[in-house]
């Protein structure tokens, strides 16, 4: 099977994670644009490069698109380009002419822009810093009193409508998509939202898309993964355990529906079924959270796992989203004391649980259906979440006060010592902090 994949931007989890979930079966071959195409915290992708990956590409069976990427350069570019509304349809119009003439099933995705309840400006724009907070406070009462009576606030007015009106011009170019979709272009448009609160232009924009028709996700990173899966023929029936299931109709961090309702949500986009345990190909195990999920960087603790852990006796994944940004180390302890067999399909801890749900999903359903199973390399992406998201997420990170290799490097030696025990394999790795930031690492085999 050939699949495109244009990807947000290049961090891992965007880039080399998909090459190493299509690596599992070797039917697959995935066609990803240089990476040096692609935008980071600070660069715009190069859209006409883009274009021009596109036109080039061999017959394809799907393409995964990140419309973010096409439209202006990246997620993040989505929020600070400064192109006008005319700027950008006229550059989608050139995309849409080019999808066209692929002749293959588009599996599109374009993101809600979000609103950071912060001052931080690392991934916003320059003003952030100073207005942040108040400028989701206005979006958060402002949609509270439905637009009437708008809230008194010292946001200066030419900052308040910059922001507005790329708002609208985001908003705007969705509709199109929108229009594209009840054309027929794509298979499946998923317009994707993250950062959530209970109010605000982000939520009240879901709502319209919706009513229009449009299908909204909460999520953003894991959505391309969940829709390369998606574009994998063959259905997968996936019963969801919960090691706290009195608890599963808590919210998780980042989020705006329960944890059970984020489970169901992913399985279904991945082309997959919720199944009832005796009927199920495969189980799900969800180690959720009591009272409220943690999250080990902003130093929020919760109750760990601490009931029995057993090796099931049918195909299982583990999606340990306790603790948001990182592994829970009780449920991996005892992952690691009993070990893992050829039931074992998969772990994921990283960043949102939708991030980890999706990903997870997509490792999985490749590694069920593949053609050509390749077990070495589904061992090097577990070996890279164990260390990701265990190791660094849940531990060393913590360690650090700078992005420095070396330290990393020297600090990952007992954890690797661990991984490759338990995996039976060995391996050597390098370390890379791709955007200069504690925030994510990349974890490459040598």
């Amino acid at each position: 099977m050939k699949i495109g994949f244009l990807p947000i931007d290049n961090r891992p989890v965007c880039y080399t994670l998909p090459e190493q979930i299509a690596k599992i079966d070797e039917s697959i071959e995935l066609f990803l644009p240089d990476r040096s195409l692609l935008g980071d915290l600070t660069k715009y992708a190069d859209v006409n490069g883009i274009f021009e990956w596109l036109k080039n590409l061999p017959k394809l069976d799907a393409l995964v698109i990140s419309l973010d990427t096409a439209a202006y350069g990246g997620l993040i570019s989505s929020r600070r380009c400064s192109d006008s509304f005319e700027e950008i349809r006229e550059k989608i119009e050139k995309l849409k002419e080019i999808l066209k003439e692929k002749n293959a099933k588009i599996y599109a995705f374009s993101s809600i822009m979000r609103i950071s309840n912060n001052n931080i400006n690392e991934e916003e724009k320059k003003y952030w810093n100073l207005w942040g907070k108040k400028i989701f406070e206005y979006s958060f009462n402002f949609c509270k009193n439905n637009g009437e009576n708008p809230p008194q606030t010292d946001i200066p007015q030419k900052i308040l409508t910059d922001y507005l009106n790329t708002r609208k011009r985001n908003f705007e170019i969705n509709k199109i998509y929108l229009e594209w979709q009840k054309e027929g272009l794509f298979d499946t448009l998923v317009f994707s939202k993250d950062d959530c609160a209970e109010f605000g232009f982000n939520v009240r924009e879901a709502q319209e898309l919706e009513n229009l028709g449009g299908f909204v996700k909460t999520g953003a990173d894991e959505i391309p993964l969940t829709l390369l899966a998606r574009a994998i023929q063959g259905k997968i029936k996936i019963a969801p355990i919960f090691t706290e299931a009195s608890q599963k109709n808590l919210i998780s961090n980042y989020e705006d529906v329960s944890i059970e309702k984020s489970v169901t949500g992913q399985i279904e986009l991945a082309g997959c079924e919720v199944s009832e345990l005796q009927n199920a190909d495969m189980l799900l195990y969800v180690n959720n959270f009591k009272n409220h999920q943690g999250e080990i960087v902003m130093k929020r603790p919760t109750e760990p796992f601490s009931d029995v852990w057993n090796i099931p006796q049918k195909p299982y994944m583990v999606a340990d989203v306790r603790f948001a940004n990182g592994a829970d180390n009780s449920l991996v302890n005892k992952l690691f004391e009993k070990g893992f067999d050829e039931n074992f399909y998969g772990y994921s801890a990283w960043n949102t649980s939708a991030n980890s749900l999706g990903s997870l999903i997509c490792g999985a359903k490749v590694k069920f259906l593949a053609k050509k199973y390749n077990d070495k390399e589904f061992k090097k992406l577990e070996i890279v979440r164990f260390l990701d998201d265990w190791a660094y997420q849940a531990n060393v990170r913590q360690t650090l006060s700078k992005p420095d290799t070396t330290e990393l490097t020297t600090k990952m030696k007992p954890f690797e010592k661990e991984v490759a025990k338990v995996l039976k394999t060995e391996f050597e790795v390098k370390y890379f902090f791709p955007w200069k930031r504690l925030f994510e690492v990349e974890v490459e085999h040598i």
